[in-house]
Order: C-alpha cells, then structure tokens, then sequence
C-alpha cells in the first residue's frame, strides 16, 4: 500500500502518477492492454517515456498502483483503539463510497484487467499480501497487539478475503450494485460465521449408487 505524500514535491509526484495511471487506464480501456504502448501512454501526459520510468518500472506496475490506498490509511489511523475491526472497515468503506461512485467505470476497468490478464492476476496475490501485512502493522500500533499476533493475523486476512470476495462480485456483475454494499454484505458473512455452522449435504451424482444407499 502507498504511504499518503506530505511533502508539496512528494504531492506532486503523486499527482502525476494518478494522471499517468488515468490516462494508461483509459487507453487500455479502448485500445486493449497488451496492445498499449509505454510510449502512447508517456504521449498521452505529455510526457517522455523517460520519464515515465521515473514512475513506474513497468506496464503493470501502473495497473497495480491503487489510488485510494493514501485515503484508506488516513481513515484507519483515525479510528478509536478500541474500534472493533469489521466496524473499521465498514467506516473506511462509508467513507469512500462516494469515491467509489465518482471512479466507477475506472475502478471497474482495472479491477477487469486484473482478473483476464495472467502477469496482472499473478501481482494481485502478492498485492493482497502486502496489504493485508501493512494492515496488520497498522493496527497493532493502534491496538498494542505485537504485529506477529495469530489472532490479529487471521482476524485481518479474513477480512481482507471477504472484501476480495465482494470486489469480485461487483466486477463480474458490472458494477450494477455499489461496492460498499456488496462490501458490507461480505462483512455480515464474515461477523455471521457464514456457513461455518450450516451442515452442508452433497447431492448424489445420477448414476452413482452411495455406499449405505
């Protein structure tokens, strides 16, 4: 996850690194991702593919970066120490629904590219490790617990893995239910135990005879 910028020249490498990562996601949108070049993409800031490389080492490096991250930690960091988790998560999804909305056709494009281009689908894994080790961090300076702590460390993967969960979803239906919906619904699995505690029975397959049958 990216650190929030504080310096006026850290804020404005920032700035440029959205506007690359916009007008790469546009392209690839109507050109195709492996049909968009580096070069069209410098072209298209008005800048030199040189200095594109001052970025962003790669293509997919551009993809990867997420704009909200700077957002999410801020919101995090605000919270009560004694919040609970889900409910941290649901503030932080309250508060950028309206982001979400406004970045709708943009979120959708690189959630998209992330799920049907292979190299993309490989850094996502390791994307969501990093998160979710970042998190962990985060919050056991809030909460005191040592960053190593089992609990915490399971306690945030599951919800990291719930809200993947309800992004996948949102992608693959085109974004027709907002985000944070979706999101709030994979928390209530989660805080319900989801299926945990329901006895899940298998259906027979036609033709097979079940042992005690």
């Amino acid at each position: 996850m990216a650190l929030p910028a504080t310096g006026l020249r850290e804020r404005k490498k920032q700035k440029t690194k959205e506007a690359i990562h916009r007008a790469a996601m546009r392209l690839f949108t109507k050109r195709g991702y492996e049909e968009t070049t580096i070069e069209q993409i410098a072209a298209a800031v008005e800048i030199s593919p040189s200095t594109f490389f001052n970025y962003f080492p790669t293509k997919e490096d551009v993809v990867m970066l997420d704009l909200y991250d700077p957002m999410v930690i801020a919101m995090l960091q605000q919270g009560p120490k004694d919040e609970p988790l889900p409910d941290a998560f649901r503030r932080v999804l309250g508060g950028l629904d309206a982001v979400f909305e406004r970045d709708r056709e943009l979120v959708l494009a690189r959630g998209r590219l992330m799920m049907e281009v292979p190299e993309l689908r490989s850094r996502l894994w390791d994307e969501l490790e990093r998160t979710q080790n970042f998190i962990v961090e985060l919050l056991s300076e809030r909460t005191g617990r040592k960053p190593d702590d089992f609990e915490l460390r399971v306690t945030v993967r599951i919800l990291i893995a719930a809200l993947y969960e309800a992004s996948i979803e949102w992608f693959r239906h085109g974004g027709r239910t907002r985000l944070v919906v979706l999101a709030n619904r994979s928390l209530d699995v989660v805080e319900g135990g989801g299926l945990l505690g329901s006895a899940v029975v298998a259906k027979p397959r036609r033709g097979r005879v079940r042992v005690g049958a």
